[in-house]
């Protein structure tokens, strides 16, 4: 097995809860194992601040202040989200966050579920089960128009599933992007021009200065009357009161949540007894522990042999 260049071998600090250790912990090693990578993995006081390497970081990680780890090469995010971290003034190491295919995939699938679901009208015939025949024909994709907020790794993924399926897909970004058969928008003066075109709405955004609180009472009132919202970007992005009342006005028809501003959902929260609000716990672009370890392994291997990490955040922008 390849050791470091001074004949010790890579020490892995994990700045997670001791269940996400035992849980990654082997996955972990054992994709370094397989990249000939030799390394050695332990919880905070397990090994010395100026001893380690790399950290494997988790929101909710007990270690706050950066600044012993005067030798660590990066701190690798096993989340996709770093908005709690990357403010942190002590984090001076590069700061790497989660992408890889598993997360990838599991929010096109959540995304492409839902929009269906909204796009069909499935509650119609599910949830309230009408009792008399009524024939309810949907319009076909094609006829019907998506707005993603958010065109980043998650964003662009979903964005060209759903126009392949034939929806008439425009996406906002923060900057410009180009993606085939979507009509891309981007900066703070396009975005009525994207929530107007929103039959459905989907956020993916990342929680910066920016996003937080972006769709409020004022930018709800520009979508078109009956749109169905989806948020599995982070729950900052939504007003909840201002949700709330799009949605008793007829304004919104229906919001289904992955992502809220208090997690779990407080019981006496009003989403929970809305009729108009999904609430799903936080599943659509989960973590896969096998595919988060190759990525981290692969990241590791990069610095390792000197190649320039991937997904590096840029602090400037929060992601």
């Amino acid at each position: 097995m390849r050791a470091r260049n001074d004949g010790q071998v890579i020490k892995l600090l994990f700045n997670v809860s001791p269940d996400l250790f035992e849980e990654y912990r082997e996955p972990i090693l054992e994709a370094l194992r397989r990249r000939n990578i030799e390394a050695q993995a332990g919880l905070p006081g397990a090994i010395p601040p100026e001893k380690v390497d790399y950290i494997i970081h988790a929101t909710g990680g007990p270690i706050k202040d950066f600044d012993p780890f005067i030798h660590a090469r990066a701190v690798l995010s096993l989340w996709a989200g770093v908005e709690k971290i990357v403010g942190n003034t002590t984090l001076t190491q590069p700061l790497c966050r989660m992408v890889e295919n598993g997360l990838r995939q599991g929010m096109v699938e959540w995304v492409v579920g839902h929009v269906l679901r909204a796009h069909l009208q499935t509650d119609l015939y599910v949830r309230e089960k009408p009792l008399a025949w009524q024939r309810h024909v949907p319009p076909l994709a094609t006829e019907r128009s998506v707005t993603v907020l958010g065109l980043g790794e998650l964003g662009s993924a979903a964005a060209t599933t759903l126009a392949n399926l034939g929806f008439r897909v425009t996406g906002w970004s923060r900057r410009p992007r180009e993606i085939s058969d979507v009509h891309c928008l981007a900066g703070a003066e396009s975005l009525p021009r994207a929530l107007a075109a929103a039959e459905i709405l989907v956020s993916l955004l990342p929680e910066t200065p920016d996003t937080i609180d972006l769709l409020n009472a004022e930018t709800l009132a520009l979508l078109p009357r009956g749109c169905s919202i989806l948020n599995a970007g982070r729950g900052s992005l939504i007003v909840d009161a201002a949700l709330i009342a799009a949605l008793d006005s007829g304004q919104i028809q229906h919001a289904t949540l992955d992502v809220f501003r208090t997690e779990p959902v407080p019981a006496d929260h009003p989403f929970w007894s809305h009729p108009g609000v999904t609430i799903s716990p936080h599943v659509a672009a989960a973590t896969r522990v096998t595919s988060a370890s190759d990525a981290i392994a692969d990241n590791v291997e990069r610095a390792e042999s000197g190649a320039p990490l991937l997904h590096l955040v840029d602090r400037t922008l929060s992601y």
